[in-house]
């Protein structure tokens, strides 16, 4: 029998294709059920017979109740139970509660005559009554209530089926993979070419993709595909716009979803997401599969038990595990993912032969700033005035997502102010506006705040001029900008590691405020609630994390691994006293050191703080007429210079013979 069910399965054609099941059988079926039992269901039988055999039964009194349809020519009428066996030749029990026959007669007159025929005995046994009778109209009328509740349902069984494709929204595909898919040649045109900066990380994604594209440059020498990468690192870095140039440069297919896609109110739709997902994969495969924000999913398992009940993201996250390396293979399917909060992953997740590589996408420096405003700035209408170089240096701690809003910002303002062409004022007004906020002229401060405000922001120029290691002064205002009533900017210099000292004296220069509020007003007052927090979280850091106290020195209480203490203090409850002991003389230190320098220089001082409340917006060329050249230089401040050199030159060639390696040398001279 065996062979038999084998051969003919054999015989069978192979392109024959089989007949998909479909939901719309199911509604066809209940729908022709609800219209049988509509239009055929009864609770009696009815029996058509002639005209004759009515007049008989009438007359033998077998008939209790009679209906004459005026319209339709017709009648119908109740039969007594004693003479249902004698007119339906069945037993009453067969036949329903209230059996009719059907007659169809000349006319209405015609039954009158017939009626008045009969003996008043059989009138009085029988009940007649006249009706109109319902033509197709009526008919459609009294059934328009069930058409309405079938026209609902197949409306919202076809909603609930509908949408998104192969990840549709509805019920019946709740469990459907919802990633998008940019199949070769779609519209995804992001290459590498647009992606600025990020040298090491593209050059890490461009393996992986090169390995897509000729994969026996790397299989002939016995080298295997990575089966993941995962993308770390703060916000706005590029870690999706990285993802999406790997869609764009590679001729493989790609899916793209978040992590919260897989999350859902039903049990078990996380899981099944994640191996729809996998299925396509495979079918589609070489290809990659790219989740943003993978924490949604991604979380330690065991750190929030849901009261012993079914934790969804947990299940997700096992599935997960299961498909990148499981018991089966996934050969061709690599997967990309990108987060900020790599510390909170599961340890499983990170693993060699899930995710084999981990590509930190770090904050640009000072020449991936500059290659991503080149990037940014192609659709913008800039002039001669406008400095890359001068851009990238203002911006510091800058994202790339940062840069694009300020080029964007600085575009708004010029053409808010009706100019033709973005200038360098434009992009400064820019950044001042998304560092400090909206500028507020027109807020009401009386002329003894003003004059608090002017000295307590001279008071921070005034140390940052003369301490060594104080972030160089770019421009002081006392213009309301946001909830600050003034503000200082500065051109911090980008450090690979920083020593205590520049740290006491960063921490100095914040405290120039209250010290010159309490040296030369007399009292001190609330504008510097920001400053002493920053201190406040810097000396704490600088003690119980950088080990950088005399007392409890060499001793770090910081967690990397984000683990956490929990709710237990990782020191006893000496060592937090000792801690704040320290806190309090470092800053107490930095206080009475910054009232003193700005006694030494109070007649500065003084002449800064008049300038301020006169110009209202001071800049470092200020500075420099009242305090002479600052004492130590910066690198930052030393390309500013040469660039000034380089414009004065380029403005008088001919002071420029004979006089270039003098001045070097005497530059150099000097420095050393």
């Amino acid at each position: 029998m065996e062979n038999n069910s084998n051969n003919n399965n054999q015989n069978k054609p192979k392109g024959t294709p089989k007949i998909p099941f479909s939901i719309y059988w199911v509604y066809s079926l209940v729908i022709m059920i609800l219209i049988g039992m509509w239009f055929f269901a009864s609770d009696s039988l009815v029996k058509e017979v002639g005209w004759s055999d009515f007049q008989r039964y009438a007359k033998g009194n077998s008939l209790e109740k009679v209906i004459v349809y005026n319209k339709k020519n017709s009648l119908e009428a109740t039969v007594r139970p004693d003479s249902v066996q004698s007119i339906f030749k069945s037993e009453p029990e067969k036949v329903g509660k209230n059996p009719r026959i059907l007659v169809y007669i000349p006319s209405a007159s015609k039954f009158d005559d017939f009626y008045n025929t009969l003996d008043d005995d059989a009138k009085a046994k029988l009940d007649v009554s006249y009706e109109n009778g319902s033509d197709m109209f009526d008919l459609l009328i009294s059934s328009l209530p069930i058409i309405f509740l079938i026209g609902f349902t197949i409306f919202i069984m076809r909603r609930m089926t509908s949408g998104g494709g192969s990840g549709g929204g509805g019920v019946f595909n709740v469990g459907k993979s919802k990633a998008q898919l940019y199949d070769k040649g779609g519209d995804l045109k992001v290459t590498f070419k647009d992606v600025a900066g990020l040298a090491e990380a593209k050059e890490e994604i461009q393996e992986i993709v090169e390995f897509l594209k000729n994969p026996r440059r790397y299989t002939d020498i016995g080298g295997k595909i990575p089966k993941g990468a995962l993308l770390v690192g703060p916000p706005g870095t590029g870690k999706t716009l990285l993802a999406k140039a790997v869609a764009g440069e590679a001729d493989v297919p790609f899916f793209s979803m978040s992590g919260s896609d897989f999350v859902e109110m039903f049990v078990g739709v996380g899981a099944s997401r994640v191996r729809d997902l996998f299925r396509q994969a495979k079918e589609k495969s070489p290809c990659i599969i790219f989740i943003d924000e993978i924490d949604a999913i991604g979380r330690a398992r065991g750190k929030n038990p849901n009261m012993g009940s079914n934790d969804e993201r947990e299940n997700t996250l096992n599935q997960l595990l299961t498909e990148m390396d499981g018991f089966g293979t996934n050969s061709g399917v690599i997967i990309l993912a990108a987060t900020n909060r790599a510390d909170i992953l599961d340890k499983a997740l990170l693993r060699a032969g899930r995710f084999d590589r981990q590509i930190y996408v770090d904050l640009p420096d000072m020449n991936e700033r500059q290659e991503i405003f080149k990037v940014h700035l192609r659709p913008v209408k800039i002039d001669d005035t406008v400095d890359v170089d001068f851009l990238a240096r203002q911006t510091p701690g800058f994202s790339g997502a940062d840069i694009a809003n300020v080029c964007n910002e600085a575009a708004l303002i010029a053409a808010r102010n009706g100019k033709k062409v973005v200038q360098k004022d434009d992009f400064t007004n820019a950044v001042d506006r998304i560092i400090g906020g909206l500028e507020k002229k027109n807020k009401v401060t009386t002329p003894n705040e003003r004059k608090a405000i002017a000295i307590h922001e001279a008071g921070h120029a005034t140390l940052s001029w003369h301490l060594e290691h104080a972030n160089p002064l770019v421009k002081v205002t006392i213009v309301p900008r946001g909830k600050a009533l003034g503000a200082a900017w500065y051109l911090p210099e980008e450090r690979q590691i920083t020593t205590k000292e520049q740290m006491l004296d960063e921490m100095c220069a914040l405290l120039g405020g209250r010290a010159a509020e309490e040296v030369f007003i007399g009292h001190i007052s609330s504008g510097a609630v920001n400053d002493l927090e920053r201190v406040t979280k810097q000396a704490y850091a600088m003690i119980s994390y950088m080990g950088m106290s005399d007392k409890l020195s060499n001793l770090s209480y910081y967690d990397s691994t984000g683990q956490g203490y929990g709710f237990t203090k990782p020191y006893s409850e000496e060592t937090a006293l000792e801690i704040d002991k320290e806190v309090r003389e470092m800053i107490n230190a930095q206080y009475e050191r910054a009232k003193a320098l700005l006694k030494e220089h109070a007649e500065g001082h003084a002449k800064l703080s008049a300038k301020l409340l006169e110009k209202e917006v001071i800049f470092a060329d200020d500075l420099k007429a009242i305090f002479g050249d600052r004492q130590w230089k910066s690198r930052a401040e030393e390309l500013m210079d040469e660039e000034r050199d380089l414009a004065a030159r380029s403005e008088n060639p001919a002071d420029v013979k004979g006089d270039d390696s003098p001045g070097i040398l005497a530059e150099e001279n000097q420095s050393e």
